[in-house]
Parts: structure tokens; C-alpha cells; sequence
């Protein structure tokens, strides 16, 4: 009979044994070896039955073995020495404490998803593991950092196979007592918990979880409570699931009820409140309103509060094209946010400006979530360098007259947290080679001098590592193909072939991600009988491990599933290719030290980063991939392949633009890979192909490291945003808002009247200086409000200045009777051939983080030819 009502009951430890329910509560398990062997020698099968969750496995042990444990000398002795380590690791000054008192005291970090463990499935792809790699890097290097996100019930879905190879979804049900969490209470015991005013009177209440992520709390908020309607309860119900009102509803608890949610974890555990607020993507773009709306109760009106918001928060985008931001419509925004609704005495039309399209193309009857991001951060970022270009390219509507140059959105490339996805195998030749502290520093800090021993490493150590590893794999994709069969109805006599799936001698390819169709996980199948020549080939075969999720409202990504399925399903590459369905944390922990090359083929430039290389990279495998991402940034020619591309093909025949790329794959592989894999010398050992993956751990390893993707933003944009969010605050933040209103309201006035050159006689000559004057009229503003610069440099056919030098002139005179000002300044002849200079007017104040900020700019009207001037 099936239970009426279901909970947990929680085992119980002996006091001897307490420590290890201290150990399993704190996920710093994941990404520590001896912690996770600790919990193994509790109970070798049961920690295999519990796949490696301490508190499943903790849940399921025996009293009688609890007991016997409790007397075990042996094994008491090394759960101290874990306890001490852990205590040592949470309470010891770490990197960040090492630096500038300058820094900010605490930092929240707000998420949709965040993928710490497989045993806290809180992740669908990219964006959470980018998520939970950040936070187990800031507890690594000591970064104040509190997470924030929400906790569904039903996680992202589990996936299977039909047996026509059909991708099912499945969605099972989350216990949170289940799981390493804990419930944040009140002094009195009661559930702390916030609470979203909804329209018609009614309202959404959440509890709030938390995961303790090495030094770093991860709040989760559950809106599955009593308190609630069921309608409010299954809001925190499934990652990404649901219609518009339903996300809008997450973001609104992710964003409003995560301020909060921190507000009251400081409260009760004295915290130091955050000085930076991060939004990782734009789902949690609704806190910088929570905090409008916590300033306008201290007093401060709505444009002062924008100034200290933005101050210090900083804004991340990861999305490549305009179809993947959020977007709402604007009456149902306003439903929800005003009067009657969760902000009631704030200007929603105000609200509703922050969010609107104002560009080009823009549409007006939606809240776009990214444009709310970028205008309440004074600092935002890509996740690559390409990506920082494209981002600046997508959103320089906003910022009109500017080039896309100098939009303001920097960029950092994303790190992945070695110590999570380096395979310990990997660690042991590597702590055999310069010392276990060493190596361990080397993977949480980086830093170039930290690698450089792997160089030393003999030949012979790195290809029985590879071997190791690839044999590992082999063993894991049999157990899952065997399982994938057997669940998609085949019986255990029909699955004999399984043994023979893949080699563990056999050049071994890894393709694994989201299955959304611009990553084109079926490029590969685009001449099935030349991919089936390469799988097959009598000297050089090739085997391929493939692995994805699609959206499960996307029909065209699940068919390319069911595309890649039925090929290899065919009796005559099953055992070369194989699809595993389930792709997770755990697999993935398999697969990327597993397999020698990583195949990434998107189309170009739509791919932020893309990590999933950057994981392979650090365990020795070489990528395989188009210049997109992080590999169009630290592709050297000696660490991997670079897929040659047919961008001219992109829009006018994508057909014809994925059967040039395939055919490049097919013939790198083919001609450039596979022999060099199997290009052994008198030794038996493939000489080059080790040099390559020496070279790839030398240096990729320091690069691709959360350790510097975290150093980067504590010094690029933590430590700015909390500078500048100690000096716009209070007076100085209703000034820089009234100086930005007077600037905005008389922009129109600013002109650039006339502009002239001195002659230095003759054909102008490298080196030479020429003095230039500009005549501007200012209006109602003030010198001191503006920067009047020129911009010089070499220019192209269509006299387009690239890489321009920029300097500032400087006001010569009172105004004259019009009201016209002077400026003067030199111009350097720097650069030989085309020579072009302009000039133009910006505003400029000291609390400004970039000079486009403001979006105003002044220049010469091309109709009187004065928009550049050239010297050829």
C-alpha cells in the first residue's frame, strides 16, 4: 500500500561518529579525496549504493556497524585527522584574507542553479556548474561569498530512452532531509522565512535552506510550505519549468526574496552584510528593486537609489544571442510589482523603464531581464573574450553613438574547479611530481610557476596514466549502456555485445552538453558512411562517447537525440559510438579524464565558453573545437585542434555551412588526429601526442583554473563595486543622481561648433605635432562636467578609426558671447600611412565607472564634414 505521508527519519550517531555528520554537511566532501574515502571505508557497498552521498550513506548504514565503527581505534584516528582538517580549512586565514583591507566584507552571489554535487541536483548545464565551481573556489581561496538560488523539488529532470531512442523525462521528488541541507531557523526554533506580497491579497512564502559549501553558505529558497496555496507551493517545483507567470514568479523569489533571504542570514548568524551584490545571469535581476525599494524605506528617493544600487552590484551575462534573455511582458510585470503587488509606493512606470527596449529593433511591450541587469550594474562582464565582444556588439543599443569597443561590459573568462573534475589519479602524478601541497596549490590558486613541473613528467608515467584512465571509462559506459538497454526493455540474454562496447586502447573522443541546436550535436552524422570509415578504421579506429540533455519542451533537440541514438544503435558502430542517456555531474567526473580528445563543434560565435574542454584539459585531454568560447581565447596550436569555420555560410546556407565544418572535422581527425594518436615510437609511446598533453597541462592548467576566474573578479569588479559602493551612498548618491539628471536634461544643448588643426608646413610626418582646436557649446553645464578628447589613430578604407589613442584637451578661454567655449590640445602624429583623428564631448564625473555610462555623447556633424579628419 502506498504511504499516506512521507518524511525522514535521521540516524542517530554514536558520540564518537558525531564528526562525520558534521563532515557530510558540509559539501567541501565533493572535491576532497580523503573525506569521500573516509565515508567509503564506512561502508564500500552501501557507499556505492548511495552514489557517493554521505548523508544517503549515513541514512542507510546499520546500528551494528555504527557501533563497531564507534570502537574502531583505527578508523576514529582518521575521522579526527578529517574533523581537524576541516575545522583547519574553515577557520584559517586563506588567499583573500592575504589582501587588501579594501576588499568588500561579503559578497552575494545570486543564481538560477547551482551544481555542487550530483547529490544536490540543483543544476541543468553551464550556468550551474560555472555556479557551484565559483562558490567551492571563493571557500578555497577565503572570498566572503554567500550563494543564493532556490531550491526545487523536482531538480532538473532524469532522462531516458524510449526503445526508439526517444528522450523521456522524469522528475523525482526531492526531500530536502534527504539531502545536505539545513533549515535556517529563528532564535526560537521556528523556520525563518520570507515572504512576496502577490496580486488579489495573496502572498508567497519560502523557507530557506542551507548548503554549507566549504566556507561559503548557499541559501535555497523552498516555497513548497504549508503556508502556501498550491498554486505558491510548486513555484520552486522545477528548474526552468512552467509558463511566463510561473518564471516570472521564480525570479521574483530568486532576485526579491533572495535579498531578504541573505538580509535574515546575516540577522541571525552575523554575517557581515554584503558590500557587492553579483547577478549571475539576468533570472536574478530583481534584487537590485529589492534594494531600491530597502533604500527608499531609509529615505532615499528612486534616483538616488538607483546610483547606490548599481554602485555596487555587478552583472554577468552568459547568453550569446537576444532569444536567450528572459523577457516578460510589461503588463504583467507591472502587475505583479505594483501597487497591489510586491513593490506598493515605488513609481512602477520607473521600475518598468529599467527593463524596456529602448534600442533599435527593441520592442516596447516587454521587460527585458538583461537590459534590468545591465542598467542597475555599474559593472557587467562576459565570460570570455569573444563573448565580452559579442555582448558589447548585442547591447550597444544602449548605449548609443558609442562603438561597440567601448561599450561598458569587460569580460572574464570562466574557470572550472579542478579539485571537483581532476580525476585523483591525475592528482597523485602530479603530487608525486612536486609534493601533495604543492599540487593542491596549484589547482585551487593557479599561477603559471605552479605547472611548470609537469613538464618533468617522464612519457611513460603520462601515457599509463592516460591508459588508466581511458580503461576507467570504458568499465563506467558499459555499466550504463547495459543499464540504458535494459531500461529502454532489452533482455539481459540480447545484451552480450555490451562487454565489447568501446576499447580501452582506442582513440576515444567525448562530446557531452546541452543538446540545445546551435551546439549541433549531430554535426558528426553528417556523412554517417565517412564517420562509420573513421569508427571502423583497420589501423586507426576511432570510438565516440556522447552525452546531452534537451530542453524538454525543445521537439528539434530531441530529435536530434533520437538522430544520434538510432546511429549508434546500429550493430555495426555500437561498439565505436555510444549515446548515454542521464548526463550528469557523476558521469561527467568519468568521462572528461577518460576521453583523449573533446570534440566541441557550435556554431561560431555562440558559444559564451564553454568549460566542458576546460575540464578535459586539466585531466590530459587535447580539444578538438571551433575557435568559439575560451578556446578562440588560448588555442596555441600545440594544445588541440581548431575546427576551421565557414562564417560566410552562417545565414545565407546553414546547410551548406555545416557540410564545409563537418567535412573539416572528418578530415582533421582523420589525417591530423588519429595518426598522431597512433604514432608510436621505438618505445611503443606516442612521443608527440604526449608532448601535446604536457603541453596542454603546462599551459592550460593555470589559465582554465574558478581559482583565477575568482582572483579576477575580487580584483577587476568586487573590489571596484565595493569602492564604489562605500562612496555612493547616502548625499553622495542623491548628488551624482541630481548631477546625472541636470547632465541628461541640457545633453541637448551640447554641441560641437567648429573644429581646426595648426599646419606643421609641408607633407605631415611621423612624429609630428599638430595643435587642434574645438569650439563647443556647453549650454547650462560647466567645464567640469564634460571631457572634450580627440581620438587619433590609423584609419581604413572607409575611414574608420582603429585602436584610437585618446586624449583630453583642455578648456583656453572664458566662454565667448554665444556662450562657445575653447579647447585646446596636440595631436600626435604617432602612426605612419592613413592617419584619422575626430573629437568628441562626454560628460564626466569622478563616481562614473566608464565613460560610456551615461549612454551621451556630442560629436561633429558629418554634414559639415567634420566628423573626422584625415591625413593620408
Amino acid at each position: 500500500m502506498k504511504a499516506i505521508r512521507r518524511f525522514t527519519v535521521r540516524t542517530v550517531l554514536p558520540e564518537p561518529l558525531r564528526p562525520l555528520g558534521e563532515l557530510a554537511q558540509n559539501l567541501r566532501w565533493s572535491w576532497h579525496p580523503e573525506s569521500r574515502e573516509l565515508f567509503q571505508t564506512v561502508d564500500e557497498e552501501g557507499w556505492r549504493a548511495a552514489a557517493g552521498d554521505p548523508v544517503r550513506l549515513l541514512g542507510a548504514v546499520s546500528r551494528e556497524r555504527l557501533e563497531a565503527l564507534a570502537q574502531d581505534r583505527r578508523f576514529l584516528r582518521r575521522l579526527s585527522s578529517a574533523a581537524e582538517d576541516l575545522t583547519d580549512y574553515l577557520t584559517n586565514p586563506r588567499w583573500y584574507q592575504g589582501q587588501s583591507s579594501e576588499l568588500p566584507a561579503a559578497i552575494a552571489y545570486f543564481s538560477p542553479e547551482f551544481g555542487i554535487t550530483a547529490a544536490l541536483p540543483q543544476y541543468s548545464g553551464g550556468l550551474g556548474i560555472l555556479a557551484g565551481d565559483h562558490l567551492k573556489a571563493a571557500s578555497d581561496l577565503g572570498v566572503p561569498l554567500i550563494g543564493v538560488g532556490l531550491l526545487y523539488r523536482h531538480g532538473y529532470f532524469r532522462q531516458s530512452l524510449s526503445r526508439e531512442g526517444w528522450q523521456q523525462e522524469h522528475y523525482p521528488v526531492l526531500d530536502p532531509n534527504e539531502l545536505p541541507l539545513s533549515l535556517l531557523r529563528e532564535q526560537d526554533g521556528t523556520p525563518a522565512h520570507v515572504v512576496l506580497a502577490l496580486p488579489g491579497g495573496r502572498s508567497l512564502t519560502a523557507h530557506i535552506w542551507k548548503a554549507q559549501v566549504g566556507r561559503v553558505p548557499l541559501l535555497l529558497l523552498d516555497s513548497d510550505v504549508e503556508e502556501n496555496h498550491r498554486t505558491e507551493r510548486d513555484v520552486t517545483d522545477r528548474l526552468y519549468g512552467g509558463g511566463s507567470e510561473h518564471r516570472l514568479l521564480q525570479e521574483m523569489l530568486l532576485g526579491i526574496g533572495g535579498v531578504r533571504a541573505v538580509r535574515a542570514y546575516c540577522r541571525l548568524t552575523a554575517h557581515p552584510a554584503p558590500e557587492v551584490f553579483h547577478t549571475n545571469e539576468g533570472h536574478a535581476g530583481f534584487l537590485g528593486l529589492e534594494r531600491i525599494r530597502e533604500l527608499g524605506g531609509e529615505g532615499l528617493g528612486f534616483d538616488a537609489a538607483v546610483e547606490a544600487v548599481r554602485a555596487g552590484t555587478v552583472f554577468t551575462t552568459h547568453t550569446p544571442v537576444p532569444a536567450g534573455i528572459d523577457r516578460f511582458d510589461r503588463e504583467l510585470v507591472g502587475q505583479h510589482l505594483g501597487d497591489g503587488g510586491e513593490l506598493p509606493g515605488v513609481d512602477i512606470q520607473r521600475v518598468l523603464e529599467l527593463g524596456m527596449e529602448t534600442y533599435s529593433g527593441g520592442d516596447p511591450n516587454v521587460f527585458n531581464m538583461a537590459v534590468m541587469g545591465l542598467r542597475l550594474a555599474q559593472r557587467a562582464n562576459g565570460v570570455s573574450t569573444l563573448h565580452g565582444a559579442v555582448s558589447r556588439q548585442m547591447f550597444a543599443g544602449l548605449w548609443p553613438g558609442f562603438d561597440a569597443d567601448e561599450v561598458p561590459i569587460a569580460s572574464i573568462t570562466n574557470g572550472v574547479h579542478a579539485p571537483t573534475w581532476v580525476a585523483p589519479e591525475v592528482f597523485r602524478l602530479g603530487a608525486r611530481q612536486i609534493g601533495a601541497q604543492r599540487a593542491e596549490d596549484a589547482l585551487m590558486i593557479g599561477e603559471t610557476q605552479r605547472w611548470e613541473p609537469v613538464a618533468e613528467i617522464p612519457d611513460p608515467a603520462v601515457w599509463e596514466l592516460r591508459r588508466v584512465l581511458r580503461e576507467q571509462l570504458v568499465e563506467d559506459v558499459r555499466r550504463r549502456v547495459r543499464a540504458s538497454w535494459r531500461q529502454r526493455g532489452a533482455g539481459q540474454a540480447e545484451l552480450g555485445w555490451v562487454d565489447g562496447v568501446l576499447d580501452p586502447d582506442v582513440l576515444t573522443i567525448g562530446f557531452a552538453r546541452r543538446v540545445p541546436s546551435y551546439k549541433r550535436l549531430t554535426l558528426m552524422l553528417r556523412d554517417q558512411d565517412r564517420l562509420m570509415d573513421l569508427l571502423l578504421h583497420p589501423e586507426r579506429p576511432v570510438q565516440i562517447v556522447v552525452a546531452g540533455k534537451a530542453h524538454p519542451a525543445d521537439d528539434g533537440g530531441k530529435r536530434l537525440v533520437q538522430e544520434l541514438v538510432r546511429f549508434a544503435d546500429d550493430p555495426r558502430v555500437r561498439h565505436r559510438i555510444v549515446f548515454l542517456p542521464d548526463y550528469d555531474m557523476g558521469m561527467a567526473q568519468h568521462l572528461y579524464p577518460g576521453c583523449d580528445v573533446w570534440l566541441n563543434n557550435p556554431l561560431r560565435p555562440l558559444e559564451a565558453c564553454g568549460t566542458s574542454g576546460m575540464k578535459a584539459a586539466l585531466n590530459g585531454c587535447l580539444n578538438l573545437s571551433v575557435l568559439d568560447g575560451w578556446w578562440d581565447e588560448w588555442f596555441d596550436g600545440n594544445n588541440g585542434w581548431a575546427i576551421p569555420t565557414a562564417d560566410g555560410f552562417a545565414d545565407d546556407d546553414p546547410d551548406r555551412r555545416d557540410d564545409v565544418e563537418a567535412a573539416a572535422l572528418y578530415d582533421l581527425v582523420e589525417n591530423q588526429v588519429a595518426p598522431r594518436f597512433y604514432d608510436h615510437d621505438a618505445n611503443g609511446l606516442p612521443a608527440r601526442w604526449i608532448e601535446m598533453v604536457r603541453h596542454t597541462l603546462v599551459t592550460l592548467g593555470p589559465k582554465v583554473l574558478a581559482g583565477r576566474m575568482v582572483r579576477d573578479y575580487v580584483g577587476q569588479l568586487y573590489a571596484p563595486a565595493a569602492l564604489a559602493h562605500r562612496a555612493i551612498a547616502g548625499d553622495a548618491a542623491r548628488e551624482l543622481a541630481a548631477w546625472k539628471a541636470r547632465v541628461r536634461g541640457d545633453w541637448h544643448r551640447v554641441t560641437v561648433d567648429h573644429v581646426e588643426t595648426g599646419s606643421v608646413g609641408g607633407s605631415p610626418e611621423l612624429g609630428s605635432t599638430l595643435t587642434l582646436r574645438v569650439q563647443v557649446t556647453l549650454g547650462d553645464l560647466d567645464t567640469g562636467d564634460v571631457d572634450v578628447q580627440v581620438l587619433s589613430g590609423r584609419v581604413d578604407d572607409a575611414d574608420r578609426i582603429s585602436d584610437p589613442a585618446i586624449v583630453s584637451l583642455k578648456p583656453s578661454s572664458q566662454p565667448d558671447i554665444e556662450g562657445r567655449r575653447l579647447y585646446e590640445g596636440p595631436l600626435t602624429l604617432d602612426r605612419a600611412g592613413p592617419f584619422g583623428y575626430t573629437v568628441r564631448v562626454l560628460p564626466t564625473h569622478p563616481l562614473l565607472a566608464a565613460p560610456a555610462e551615461l549612454g551621451l555623447i556630442a560629436t561633429p556633424a558629418e554634414s559639415e564634414g567634420m566628423t573626422t579628419g584625415i591625413l593620408r
